[in-house]
């Protein structure tokens, strides 16, 4: 029987990379080493460096006038280093306003940290909605000169996802706009010249926990804060083409072999047709029936992350023993929010979304 590993993160990883990391685990291509044990600045771990670099770079097309950064940390840590290196910018005074966009959780944490650094302004949130949806653009309370006006453009929990991408001199006022991509990077085909820093953890789309990737345009390098360290300037770490200080090797190696999966699949472009097709099957029979109910807005559900529950909430437990059995695992939804929640990263193939949604209907023909 297959398995399926819907997991919001540590999510499902590619089979033919974990099937190639196994198989290079005692040694690296000839080298007698395992990536864990090489020095990260001999050869060996600087070719899967620049090989990862360059193959992140193009898939997503990043321009040439932006630093890719691999640090440490996750989303959690940018939330606080965001602030550290923007809130300096172009000599403003102490403390200065940052606006943030709140649509769920994690921008609800993300405006919590960096209140400790400077002010902030929720220009806009969807809270009253329960975060069903995002607020409408013409909403949108933006400060005179913010810093740096901030999204996440893929609510993890919540299951909302930007459609759009906020235009820089009508929704931000001319700031530099920030994003949370942590639960949808190379999902989807992004214009990253749009955005001033984009920044995710890895343990979504892309590898293992311990790897959070920034891509930031090279005139917000500079100006941070004097309290930020030296490990967490996005200045220091891109001079030192992100070796200042040891970085996670091994799930950068990882995060290399999927890119290269991605590649092999075709790129962003035809995985993010893939995506569709999978988010589309699943919400066209959850919206098929009473049984099952979904609440967010539909010109703002995510592809990636699809919450949904059950009508009658006491039969949460039975469903989840069902799933289990029939090898569908982790489907249980957040704490916060309960009910279900299906993860169908770029690594879930379309026949998995098509077991859960046959074991939809089987439980729904049994209990319903």
């Amino acid at each position: 029987m297959p398995i399926y590993n819907f997991s919001a993160g540590p999510a499902v990883l590619p089979k033919e990379v974990l099937q190639q990391a196994a198989a290079e685990m005692l040694d690296w291509q000839g080298s007698g080493m395992s990536v864990m044990e090489m020095s990260h600045r001999g050869k060996e771990f600087m070719s899967i460096l620049a090989a990862a670099q360059y193959d992140f770079r193009e898939l997503l097309g990043v321009p040439d006038n932006y630093k890719l950064l691999f640090m440490q940390g996750g989303a959690i840590a940018e939330n606080a280093i965001v602030p550290l290196n923007l809130l300096g910018r172009n000599g403003r005074a102490q403390p200065a306003t940052s606006d943030y966009i709140n649509t769920g959780s994690w921008s609800t944490k993300s405006l919590k940290e960096a209140r400790r650094y400077g002010n902030v302004n929720v220009a806009a949130s969807s809270e009253e909605s329960h975060y069903a949806q995002i607020p409408a653009r013409e909403s949108w309370q933006l400060s005179k000169d913010p810093a740096y006006v901030h999204i996440c453009s893929n609510e993890t929990i919540d299951g909302v996802e930007y459609q759009f991408t906020p235009d820089i001199g009508v929704d931000t006022n001319g700031a530099p706009l920030v994003a949370d991509m942590s639960s949808h990077i190379l999902s989807r085909m992004v214009d990253v010249s749009k955005y001033g820093v984009i920044y995710g953890g890895a343990q979504k789309n892309i590898g293992p926990a311990g790897l959070t990737l920034v891509v930031v345009r090279e005139d917000l390098l500079g100006h941070a804060l004097p309290a930020c360290p030296s490990a967490f300037n996005w200045k220091i770490v891109a001079d030192n083409d992100s070796m200042y200080n040891t970085p996670p090797t091994y799930a950068i190696y990882i995060a290399g072999l999927v890119f290269q999966w991605l590649k092999r699949q075709g790129g962003v472009t035809a995985m993010e047709q893939r995506n569709i097709a999978k988010a589309a099957l699943l919400y066209d029979y959850l919206d098929s029936t009473d049984f099952y109910r979904t609440k967010i807005a539909s010109n703002c559900r995510s592809r990636m992350n699809v919450p949904f529950f059950l009508a009658n909430e006491a039969l949460n437990e039975a469903f989840l023993t069902g799933a289990k059995e029939q090898g569908l695992l982790q489907l249980k939804g957040h704490k916060s929010v309960g009910g279900m929640r299906a993860s169908i990263y770029n690594a879930m193939p379309l026949e998995g979304v098509q077991a859960l949604v046959a074991y939809l209907k089987e439980f729904e023909k049994q209990r319903g």
